[in-house]
């Protein structure tokens, strides 16, 4: 590291045993300072923010990393000597050092910065499906999948003539394993699946499913957009071929995220976007790619963003992934203990296995009218398909209402969306 980028090197993020009390536990209490959104007022009552699977906040040190680069260290990256630039340069490739490390990747040029979840699957898509995917080939995806893992894959079939084969869930909303395996024959050439259902909470049996595609030859992408801020990640342990997540949603900035890939599975995929930066030479005869993972990120990229998403990670990460995930299945017991309390309200997705969210319906009222109610108590929820309209159609519903919970949230703000949805339905009754 040259003197200048080691100047500007800024102190890792707050976190760890500051934010945690004498037994190990989270200092809840302490994390809500760290987040300034959280002192909020909405129509003077105090926002309760449960629509965390939507986006979650940005506490107080990815804003000041943010604030510190654009103030400090703003410059374009990998294209010049001077110190802005050179400074630049380092921060956004420690950044990818710490996404590396956040989910255990074995180097890190296995770690492409995109604009996200989705931009992650479409870069899979034509990188990897538009050149091994070929007429009357399958690929299995899942009903609980985002629509982002849906669309582009069907894009593709549409263009190559091959075939999505669907896994069905059951009404707990868990996949069934059996229909699972059954789907694959020797004209499986992908698979796609979500780690955590955003819909319902559900999480899936990834490890599981990994292996039997490995097994068989067959390449895994992992939508991990709603795993990532509430589980520790090992992409070493799970095997899969490709895991992608969005930054908004791990207390990072909108507009960034990552692919991970498997070196050898990157090095034999065409770049999905050509410019700047993804390449090693350009003559009007021929065209040299740069290596990975810089023959993905042509042009110039989030560099603010994807350095903010390093200091997520890190923050996270100080705090202890493992302690988040226990707390927040402290907050989804109670929630469903307290749903479950109020007749007429109905939990959709009731799987043995979940993440902190929570979709209901109430009987009688629109879950746009549930969500419109809450808000004027201050509480913050998703209404409506979820971007999971294949969920709601094997629930034959046209949307729910859905809470979904961050290490930030208490059980005091359980006891308010609990409240409101009371009010609701005397409201309607």
């Amino acid at each position: 590291m040259s003197n200048v980028a080691q100047a500007l090197t800024p102190a890792p993020a707050k976190g760890g045993n500051g934010l945690l009390t004498v037994s190990g536990k989270l200092d809840v209490e302490r994390i809500r300072a760290e987040f300034p959104i959280l002192k909020l007022k909405v129509g003077g009552k105090p926002l309760v923010y449960l629509d965390n699977a939507a986006s979650s906040q940005m506490p107080q040190p990815v804003i000041d990393r943010l604030v510190r680069y654009r103030t400090t260290q703003h410059s374009n990256i990998h294209r010049a000597v001077h110190y802005l630039s050179e400074t630049a340069t380092h921060e956004y490739e420690e950044a990818r050092r710490k996404l590396q490390q956040f989910i255990n990747a074995r180097e890190e040029r296995e770690v492409i910065f995109t604009s996200g979840t989705t931009d992650a699957i479409n870069l899979v898509m034509h990188g990897y499906g538009r050149k091994f995917v070929g007429a009357g080939d399958e690929i299995i995806l899942t009903t609980l999948e985002h629509h982002s893992n849906i669309v582009p894959w069907q894009m593709l079939c549409e263009e190559k003539g091959a075939k999505i084969r669907v896994v069905p869930i059951n009404d707990a909303g868990e996949l069934l394993i059996d229909e699972y395996e059954s789907l694959f024959s020797e004209r499986t050439k992908f698979v796609g699946v979500m780690h955590v259902s955003n819909a319902l909470g559900t999480i899936n049996p990834i490890k599981e499913m990994i292996k039997f595609a490995r097994d068989r030859e067959i390449p895994v992408l992992i939508d991990g957009a709603q795993a990532a801020p509430h589980m520790k990640l090992d992409v070493q342990d799970l095997d899969c071929d490709f895991y992608a997540f969005s930054g908004h949603k791990i207390c990072g900035p909108t507009g960034i995220g990552i692919l991970y890939g498997k070196a050898a599975l990157l090095e034999k995929m065409q770049p999905f976007k050509g410019g700047g930066d993804m390449i090693l030479s350009v003559t009007f005869e021929k065209t040299t790619y740069n290596t990975i993972p810089h023959k993905f990120e042509a042009g110039t990229p989030p560099i603010a963003a994807a350095i903010a998403l390093g200091a997520a990670v890190e923050y996270l990460s100080a705090i202890g992934m493992e302690k988040i995930a226990a707390y927040e299945l402290d907050l989804l017991n109670y929630a469903t203990e307290q749903v479950n309390r109020i007749p007429g309200v109905r939990i959709i997705g009731t799987a043995e296995k979940k993440a902190a969210v929570l979709s209901f319906m109430v009987e009688g009222v629109h879950p746009h009218d549930v969500g419109t109610l809450l808000n004027q108590d201050g509480v913050a929820i998703r209404t409506g398909h979820h971007c999971a309209q294949p969920v709601m159609q094997r629930f034959k519903i046209p949307a729910t209402s859905r809470a979904s919970f961050a290490f930030y949230n208490t059980m005091a703000e359980v006891d308010a969306l609990i409240a409101g949805v009371r009010s609701v339905q005397k409201v309607f009754s």
